[in-house]
């Protein structure tokens, strides 16, 4: 239990915001009441409120629960959570994708309502995830070696056809040169130094599918040889040292806009996430759930931050704008120091702008 302010749960009282149940609760000194965040009850007085970190503190404190949220029961969404993972599991260990009508009696709930459940906390529909699960499988089959057509339909697709139309999206190259560890595939590369460590660009005839930071530059390429183990590497390029210059700049002296040719390659979530990344503003940030409510998926924060976690395009993608709900700085793949300063760095650019604008 703590007595102090606490902004942001209080911000959560207010809003009767569910995404917050479970993570505390609140009692109210004058009722002798506890509550969930989301309790639909009119909100108390500040100065009368308590905050728990658990139902058992708030009644070894003397307070008793609320009768209409009912808060020492588990919350509506921790059960629709358990019935997603339970969900997600059936579908990650099925042959062929479940059907919406099997999915949603097995969770107890009509299709309607279990398709809304499930968008919520993953981001995508059931359907969109039984399609990322099945390229997952596909690339690990192909990765260990196994044939292709063997590898397809070992996975589930009902036709090679219907594989061969996504193939380039879901592997980044043909399927026969990712079974052969990108062996036809040509990785170019650069190095250039920063004020901020080492920066490393890669890139495919597609567009720039790496920039990495780090304060070794061996082991950057190390970390992009085993990325593309089989890979023909080509450092020392024309072209990529442009590029390599082009980020720099941005890194010393943040602008609007980073403007690369991409190879992004990520699931259909991680894709949507990444886009959402691209358009917050150089100078502002936006919170995890922020993210999440953008792409049409405000129960699927976690998810967010796992795919920022998986991006491998720093700064063209910029998952350093993104932080806490409570504005505090999470982890960062190069580093929470570098994050940080890329942050200052871009704050003081916007302000600048908008100093010479007036």
């Amino acid at each position: 239990m703590s007595e102090q302010p606490h902004a942001h749960r209080w911000a959560a009282v207010l809003a009767n915001d569910a995404r917050a149940d479970g993570d505390f609760f609140y009692a109210v000194k004058t009722t002798g009441i506890y509550c969930r965040p989301s309790c639909p009850s009119r909100p108390p007085r500040r100065e009368n409120v308590l905050f728990f970190d658990d139902a058992a503190q708030a009644e070894q404190a003397g307070f008793r629960a609320c009768k209409r949220c009912q808060p020492q029961q588990r919350s509506r969404a921790a059960r629709n959570t358990e019935r997603v993972a339970q969900a997600c599991r059936f579908i990650e260990d099925s042959d062929k994708a479940p059907s919406l009508a099997v999915l949603a009696e097995r969770a107890g709930l009509s299709r309607f309502h279990f398709q809304r459940v499930f968008k919520d906390a993953i981001g995508m529909t059931p359907r969109q995830y039984a399609i990322a699960c099945r390229e997952r499988r596909v690339q690990t089959a192909l990765a260990s070696g196994q044939d292709v057509t063997e590898a397809v339909f070992g996975a589930g697709y009902e036709s090679s056809g219907h594989f061969y139309a996504n193939a380039d999206q879901a592997l980044g190259m043909a399927p026969t040169a990712y079974r052969n560890g990108g062996t036809d595939q040509v990785i170019r590369f650069a190095l250039g130094e920063t004020t901020l460590g080492t920066i490393l660009v890669a890139g495919t005839e597609r567009g720039i599918c790496s920039i990495s930071l780090g304060d070794d530059p061996e082991g950057l390429i190390q970390s992009l040889q085993a990325r593309f183990a089989r890979a023909q590497l080509i450092g020392g390029d024309g072209v990529f040292e442009d590029y390599v210059a082009t980020v720099v700049g941005f890194v010393e002296a943040p602008a609007q806009a980073l403007d690369l040719p991409l190879d992004i390659r990520g699931t259909v979530f991680q894709q949507r996430v990444w886009h959402a990344l691209q358009r917050i503003p150089c100078g502002q940030t936006a919170s995890y759930a922020e993210i999440a409510a953008r792409i049409g998926a405000p129960a699927a924060a976690r998810a967010v931050a796992r795919a920022c976690a998986g991006n491998t395009l720093a700064i063209a993608i910029p998952c350093h704008r993104v932080v806490r709900t409570d504005g505090a700085l999470s982890g960062y793949r190069w580093g929470v120091a570098r994050k940080r300063a890329l942050l200052d760095r871009e704050a003081k650019a916007a302000h600048n702008d908008a100093h010479t604008d007036c």
